[in-house]
């Protein structure tokens, strides 16, 4: 079976600044890919490109199957609509036909589980609700790829690991995901695949454990560089006067 995602050489450039270059990938069905790296590392550009959102400045995306994204959660709501309004606009944009959509519609109401708040405008909302309310939606769909960027660990405890639970629930159906995150425990303990991004290129990817090791051994070589280079230039003796 092909992998549900790949890259081929993947770029974005912006201007004569390249955020990705030369990224190649394989997703293998089953996959919960954790996708880590410093700030400025190009892990969301990557994200937004395989999204369909960025366009590559060079090399291919292929994709096997719905692809759904959670890049920011509750992005796309219509504010003066309901959050059932926006269940019925959100299968709309996804080209889920209506009885469909009707039949999802229970169970994501139940997930999101924001009470009567479902029939106020989202505007309403508290950020945390529009996030269940997101959630609930882009994961009811079963989609064949799952593209999440820093949400896993949004809401309260309870949501957090019913959110995790549904998550392990569409892996079981091999469908593939990736995931931007900084929480490197959560990478360890959750996922079965990590991809290390540095400066928009890829350095390795592997096993969580392997590749979360390498991004921490990198961490500490720069911290203990940038120690040094503070420590020679405190000790640098002073300039010569001028004559």
């Amino acid at each position: 079976m092909s992998s549900p995602l790949e890259t081929s050489n993947l770029g974005k450039c912006y201007g004569s600044t390249w955020a990705l270059q030369g990224c190649t990938v394989s997703i293998p069905a089953g996959s919960i890919a954790g996708l880590i790296g410093p700030n400025g590392a190009g892990k969301s550009t990557l994200l937004l490109a395989l999204a369909g959102i960025l366009q590559p400045s060079e090399g291919e995306i292929i994709t096997h199957g719905r692809v759904s994204t959670l890049l920011t959660l509750g992005a796309g709501f219509e504010m003066d609509l309901t959050g059932r309004d926006n269940i019925d606009l959100a299968g709309a944009f996804l080209g889920i036909p209506q009885d469909q959509m009707d039949a999802l519609t229970p169970g994501i109401i139940e997930f999101a589980d924001i009470g009567a708040f479902m029939d106020a405008p989202v505007k309403t909302y508290s950020s945390g609700m529009r996030a269940r309310l997101g959630f609930s939606i882009a994961t009811a769909i079963t989609p064949d790829i799952l593209l999440l960027d820093e949400v896993l660990g949004t809401g309260d405890q309870v949501f957090r690991a019913r959110s995790q639970a549904r998550v392990r629930e569409l892996v079981g159906k091999a469908r593939a995901i990736v995931l931007v995150t900084h929480d490197l425990s959560f990478v360890t303990e959750f996922c079965n695949r990590a991809i290390l991004v540095e400066r928009g290129q890829l350095i390795q990817e592997g096993g969580p454990a392997e590749i979360v090791g390498l991004y921490r051994d990198r961490v500490a070589q720069r911290k203990l560089l940038a120690e040094a280079d503070a420590q020679r230039f405190v000790t640098a003796p002073d300039a010569a006067p001028a004559d």
